[in-house]
């Protein structure tokens, strides 16, 4: 679709029949969802109702994750969790200073990522840490590293719940760590940037975690031979 026709459809407005041509779908379907609360209450203009793109986006959510195996229940959990997240400009802080890269994503395409794991709790638990943030249809994950790692483990076999549970005990130790070097840091190098100074504290982290992890694996206990 090229910028000039995302352009339009982003300004159109619908009746139920002309949204329903646009997904893909019928009018029956369309009313069912209206019902079902899977899509917001239309514009009222006298008996004329409008639809707008995001209905249509939505209809174009739901339809990619019923493809991928979600119930018309969990896509309303989904949603119902999606419409309570804060909104993106809240959780990025604009203007503060980071090393990560947000990311947008779809709903579907945050499926894609955690497939099967993709659940309303595990939604609103990703929003209430913060992972995640609402932008109009789609979804922000507040960092590019974070997502590809956390996808990584649950492909690994690590279940999405459980890498949230430790990204929260992972966070009160990093606030702890850098609550400490920033004390150490304004007491001793009081003229250093922090743009110096940010690099030195992560190096000392990872090289401590790298070593932490060297001592935890040659303490492991050997798996029984079978």
């Amino acid at each position: 679709m090229s910028d000039q026709q995302k352009a339009r459809e982003e300004v159109r407005e619908y009746r139920m029949k002309e949204l329903a041509d646009a997904a893909g779908i019928t009018v029956r379907t369309v009313r069912f969802y209206r019902e079902r609360g899977l899509i917001p209450p239309p514009r009222r203009e006298g008996r004329i109702a409008w639809y707008d793109s995001h209905h249509l986006a939505r209809l174009r959510t739901i339809a990619a994750l019923l493809e991928r195996g979600h119930t018309l229940t969990g896509i309303a959990d989904l949603a119902t969790a999606f419409e309570s997240g804060r909104d993106v400009g809240e959780l990025l802080g604009l203007g503060e200073p980071t090393e990560e890269t947000p990311v947008r994503l779809t709903p579907a395409e945050l499926a894609d990522h955690f497939e099967g794991e993709v659940t309303a709790e595990n939604l609103a638990t990703a929003l209430e840490l913060g992972y995640l943030a609402t932008d109009g249809d789609d979804l922000v994950h507040i960092s590019r590293r974070l997502l590809d790692v956390s996808a990584a483990l649950v492909r690994e076999g690590v279940p999405l719940s459980a890498v949230f549970e430790a990204g929260r005990q992972i966070r009160a130790h990093a606030d702890a760590l850098a609550e400490l070097f920033a004390t150490t840091l304004q007491t001793h190098a009081t003229s250093a940037s922090p743009e110096t100074l940010r690099p030195l504290a992560k190096s000392v982290v990872e090289a401590e975690l790298s070593m932490a992890m060297d001592r935890r694996l040659r303490n492991k206990p050997a798996q029984p031979s079978s």
